[in-house]
Order: structure tokens, then C-alpha cells, then sequence
């Protein structure tokens, strides 16, 4: 109709684009089909075409929602052709035995129902990922290769299809060449329909993986009060990082309230190396004999060790780090408090 109207009136469909105020370029991809007519309600663009081009008020709106329907009947007009039986045999040889009955009769039940697209597409996705962040290894690919049968260029020129795959296109060879040499079993929970996804531990090295469908309840944690005191105190938390502040905040009790000292040591605690088995390990080993530490090195652990153990020194960094919070709560209330003295009272008792 807009492209009869135009020639009508003997105009272009630059014309057209001006009058609406959209590019040209659009104006002709909206005619020739290669962009679907917009939804009525979300632009006014009906109604300045329908202006320009002298057409019934609404006409082009009720024209376009139509063409709309019309497009999405035809998309979902036929039903979802089933997979290659193979394929859906390899899925449901790697499925788990506890459940591999009972999915099967449900696969079986629709030709490519939710449950089969669900489960193919959570595991096209897992492998999909895997593959994605191995691209530029030579060796892993090689490995996979071999695992298949196949030779490393026949493995490349795979590669291009399956990242292209989804559970609609999946191709046997897209699952003997990736999903099965990657895939050692998987299992689906119907009631939750979470999945566990178990990985060839051998090349990969985070195997497991678990993918929840469930919905939750977004809980809001308060802040601990104990946590709010000590970070009023700006004497000892101060100086702490958005990140160490952000792990206090992490930090979920049940049932009790810890206060602003637990807090402070928590802090001296995350900072302190001896804390850390890889950081001390390593000090330790660099330790030659007889070479002098300095006081606030990790010498005396190697000392501590060898005497009374391990608890002493943590009964030793409770007391230093109920000290030096004490100490410095103390200082800062003390500099609150203090005033400037009185010129006029100074000299009188220096009078007296």
C-alpha cells in the first residue's frame, strides 16, 4: 500500500523518510521486507506515514499489527522437528542410570519436547563454553582429537560448525566430534530441574558443573551492628580497603552478634601473612640458618612452632590485637575530648 501511495503521488521514498524523520535506508529495508513493520503501540511512525501519504486515520497501524500476527503464526505455525535418533541416543546413553528410564520415556513421549530441548541446550552451552576458552590451545585440541578419532584439521573445520549449533541444528557429527568426548554423564532433577553436569576430568580441569533453575527469595541482610561501631572508629578502620570492607561485610552469623573487636581482628587477621599458608610456606623456605629477622618479620613463627605450638601464638595475637585496639580507641576518644587550655589559666598557676 505505502509503495503504491508513493507512486501515486509521485514521490520517493527519500520523501517519505523526511516527512518521518528516519533514514532512508530504513524506509526501503521496511518495504522490501528485510525489517519487520515495528508494533503500533511502540512508535508513532503509522501515524506521521499515515499523515504524509493522506490515509485513514489508524489504517496503517491496523495494517502493520496484522502483517505482525501473520509473521509470528507462520514462525510458530509448525511444530519442532525431532532430533536425529542417534543424537538423541547419545544423550541418553550419558544420562545417569538412577533417572535414565524415566527421561527416556519422556523424551519419547513429545518428538522434541521442553525436557529434550532443555537438557540438549544446557549441554551444548557447558561444552560450548569449555571449547570457547581452549580456542588458542593447539595441545588441548589435539588431545580432543584424539579422543575422537579425528585429526587436528578435521577438528578445526569442526569447530566452526559446533559453536554454530544449538538444540534445534545439533548434527551427530557435532556431538561425536566435542559433546561426547567431553561429556562423561549427566543427570536432571524434575522436580527443581537443576542439572549436574560431569566433565572429562582429564581435560578439564573444573569437571563438575551444576545449573539451577529454581527461584529464590532475594533476602536482604542488615548490617551486623558490631560492624557499623567499628567502622564509626576511624582510628583503626580507617585506612581499610573496599575490598577488606567488603569482606567483613560478607561475613553471616545466625544466632550471634559479634562486636567492633571481633571486626578488628578479623582485619589484622586477613592482613596478616602468617595467615596464609602459601605466603608463610614460601618465607619459610627462603630462611637460610642463622640469619638475623627483623622484630616484625615471620621469623618467630619457626619458633613458636617448635616451643608450645600454634596456640600460643594465637593466644599472643589475640592480646596484641586487643591492645593495639584499645590503644587506639583510647587516643581517638582522648583527641575528641581534649581542649586548647586558657592562656589566662596557664599563667595563673604559673603564678602560684
Amino acid at each position: 500500500m505505502i509503495k503504491q501511495r508513493l507512486e501515486e503521488l509521485g514521490l520517493e521514498q527519500r520523501n517519505l523518510a523526511a516527512a518521518v524523520g528516519v533514514t532512508e535506508s530504513y524506509i526501503s529495508q521496511l518495504l522490501s521486507g528485510k525489517k519487520s513493520p515495528p508494533a503500533p503501540g511502540r512508535t508513532e511512525i503509522y501515524g506521521k506515514m499515515g499523515k504524509y501519504l493522506k490515509f485513514p486515520g489508524g489504517e496503517l497501524a491496523k495494517l502493520a499489527d496484522h502483517q505482525r500476527r501473520e509473521e509470528l503464526k507462520r514462525s510458530l505455525g509448525g511444530s519442532p522437528a525431532p532430533l536425529f535418533g542417534e543424537v538423541r541416543e547419545m544423550i541418553l546413553v550419558k544420562c545417569r542410570r538412577d533417572n535414565a528410564k524415566q527421561i527416556r520415556a519422556i523424551f519419547e513421549k513429545e518428538p522434541f519436547g521442553e525436557l529434550e530441548q532443555l537438557v540438549t541446550q544446557k549441554l551444548l552451552d557447558v561444552v560450548k563454553r569449555v571449547v570457547h576458552a581452549e580456542l588458542e590451545s593447539e595441545t588441548w585440541l589435539r588431545s580432543v582429537a584424539r579422543l575422537s578419532g579425528r585429526s587436528y584439521y578435521e577438528m578445526r573445520i569442526s569447530l566452526v560448525e559446533f559453536m554454530d549449533a544449538n538444540a534445534f541444528k545439533v548434527s551427530v557429527q557435532n556431538w561425536a566430534a566435542f559433546l561426547d568426548p567431553l561429556i562423561e554423564s549427566w543427570d536432571i532433577n524434575l522436580a527443581t530441574f537443576g542439572m549436574e553436569i560431569v566433565l572429562n576430568r582429564r581435560l578439564i580441569p573444573g569437571y563438575a558443573k551444576k545449573i539451577e533453575f529454581v527461584e529464590r527469595e532475594l533476602v536482604k541482610q542488615e548490617e551486623e551492628p558490631g560492624l557499623k561501631e567499628f567502622l564509626r572508629h576511624q582510628g583503626v578502620s580507617g585506612d581499610a580497603t573496599e575490598e577488606e570492607i567488603e569482606f567483613l561485610k560478607n561475613l553471616k552469623f545466625k544466632e550471634r552478634q559479634p562486636t567492633a573487636l571481633y571486626y578488628y581482628r578479623e582485619l589484622q587477621n586477613l592482613r596478616d601473612p602468617l595467615h596464609f599458608r602459601a605466603v608463610a610456606a614460601q618465607v619459610l623456605q627462603d630462611k637460610k640458618l642463622g640469619q638475623s629477622q627483623p622484630g616484625a618479620s615471620v621469623a618467630p613463627m619457626h619458633t613458636y612452632l617448635q616451643a608450645s605450638g600454634i596456640e600460643k601464638l594465637q593466644l599472643e595475637g589475640r592480646k596484641r590485637a586487643s591492645g593495639r585496639w584499645t590503644g587506639k580507641r583510647g587516643s581517638t576518644a582522648k583527641k575528641q575530648k581534649t581542649k586548647p587550655r586558657n592562656d589566662s589559666s596557664a599563667g595563673s598557676k604559673r603564678l602560684i
